[in-house]
């Protein structure tokens, strides 16, 4: 018997009933039966054809069609429209369905006739995804991308930080003959100018104190493939000057050598930066410019390819949910997920997501679970998970039932040191245990940090109470305030147990 098709079976009516269920594994199918393309995007990778019911607009079948366009392969899509709605039937072709099939139609033939290519003796190898580009921009840049890396042209890539450069480096080198080379990244403003000089270009033995090897640069380890530098703008001038001599005369001279090594390398630079600015303040090489620029190749903020969003999430819960596990994103989730400005781009949703998954319990991911880094930032409760410390004997006192606890939105899951503990949770002092103190307590007299956390509090709560007494309820106060109202309840229940208002105030 042969292997079964592996499809995303996706039917808004309502859940498949077993009978249902039944019918499409009678067909040779092995299905995920889906409700919408939320649930779709976490499946992806895992099924070699979509099969997606329409009953009223095509709105759905068009979103489902987008995210069917992969990276490296295109998945196949049937619609299935009502028997009378010939109209559904004509604009599903036109947007590219490859079948379209009657919701009443289950005959093998009509399904072998969809199917014709797919079913293979031996299992499909699906290679997971690495780049996501779902935008129509990014789709344009994905092929312009394509059509630079067939030639040996030296490429910059411009962009914010995070959005993405040093995986389109990665697409210019993967779809360029020297694809079979090595790919070689070094970030240019993360490392100190003489280590980035040994790491451009290598040293020989014996050429200064703890060189006891030689050591080859990245120009040399990457012979045959690209050199990817990052951050170029930030590389010191005298460098900028042995560099443009590197892409001049291809060779390069090791320190503390004296002969020269040739090298067959593509250049692929990067920056966040306006070189362009950088040339007329004296920062940047003229000359250099003009020989890493001969194709520029714009990568544009997250905010403005908002359909990569929901592609670029789904891939974030596929590299670090539980392997095999479904994920859903609820309507509320992806409606704020589409709102965000992600100042942070790519590698704020990376860790917006990554959040999610630590406050997800039942593997569905809703508003309340999305921790953004403004909110953060802005002075939302945040309360890291810390191992348990002894704590003074002044605190030892204070009863468990006393203390307000953090709602689950306000943890965050990254490590952090002990200091930036102790800022992040706005004055609670984790080595010591103690709580923030009132301006006139002893302890504040010398603690000018104290003082202060208690002035910013002090500002936090009249904020609040503003919020409260201009709107009809306390959920209308949190929508005012831009947090959720568990985040209000607990803010104000913590300004209560620290004295700054009454019970009867917090209402």
């Amino acid at each position: 018997m042969p292997n079964p098709i592996r499809i995303a079976w996706i039917d808004p009516t309502g859940p498949a009933d077993p009978a249902e269920q039944a019918r499409v594994a009678d067909l040779g199918f092995d299905a995920r039966h889906l409700l919408d393309p939320s649930q779709l995007i976490t499946s992806l990778v895992h099924v070699q054809m979509l099969v997606v019911r329409v009953e009223h607009d095509t709105d759905m079948l068009q979103e489902c069609l987008t995210l069917a366009q992969m990276p490296g392969r295109r998945l196949p899509v049937v619609c299935r429209v009502p028997p009378q709605r010939l109209d559904l039937a004509a604009q599903a072709t036109r947007l590219g369905a490859d079948h379209v099939l009657a919701s009443t139609e289950w005959s093998p033939e009509a399904w072998a006739a969809a199917c014709t290519g797919l079913r293979s003796s031996a299992p499909i190898a699906v290679r997971p995804r690495s780049v996501v580009f779902v935008d129509p921009a990014s789709q344009q840049l994905l092929a312009l991308a394509q059509k630079v890396a067939q030639t040996e042209v030296s490429s910059l890539l411009v962009g914010p930080t995070g959005a993405g450069k040093e995986v389109l480096a990665r697409v210019l080198h993967e779809a360029s003959p020297r694809a079979g080379g090595p790919f070689v990244s070094l970030n240019c403003g993360a490392l100190p100018e003489q280590l980035i000089e040994d790491m451009l270009f290598g040293h020989e033995k014996g050429a200064f104190s703890g060189a006891i090897r030689d050591h080859q640069g990245v120009f040399e380890q990457a012979q045959g493939g690209t050199v990817f530098l990052d951050e170029i703008g930030e590389m010191p001038l005298h460098l900028q000057t042995r560099l443009l001599r590197v892409l001049q005369e291809r060779c390069i001279t090791r320190l503390g050598g004296t002969r020269s090594v040739a090298v067959d390398v593509r250049i692929v630079a990067a920056t966040n930066k306006d070189l362009k600015q950088a040339m007329l303040r004296h920062e940047f090489r003229e000359d250099l410019y003009f020989r890493i620029s001969t194709f520029t190749l714009r990568v544009l903020p997250l905010a403005q390819r908002p359909m990569d969003i929901l592609p670029l999430a789904a891939h974030v819960l596929q590299q670090h949910g539980t392997p095999g596990t479904p994920y859903r994103i609820t309507d509320e989730a992806r409606r704020r997920l589409l709102a965000y400005h992600w100042p942070g781009n790519v590698r704020e949703l990376g860790n917006v997501i990554q959040r999610a998954l630590v406050l997800c319990p039942d593997r569905t991911l809703t508003e309340d679970h999305l921790l953004f880094d403004d909110d953060v930032f802005a002075g939302a409760p945040v309360m890291p998970v810390v191992p348990v410390v002894p704590v003074s004997p002044d605190v030892a006192a204070l009863r468990a039932t006393d203390m307000p606890v953090p709602p689950p939105e306000a943890l965050v899951a990254q490590p952090l040191s002990a200091t930036s503990m102790q800022a992040a949770v706005g004055g609670w002092s984790l080595a010591g245990g103690s709580v923030p103190l009132a301006p006139n307590s002893p302890a504040a007299e010398t603690n000018g940090g104290a003082g202060l956390q208690w002035a910013v509090r002090h500002s936090e709560l009249r904020v609040i109470q503003d919020a409260i007494r201009n709107t009809s309820s306390r959920e209308a106060a949190a929508r005012l305030l831009g947090i959720s109202p568990r985040t209000l309840r607990y803010k104000l229940a913590q300004m209560r147990d620290l004295g700054m208002m009454t019970a009867e105030s917090v209402g």
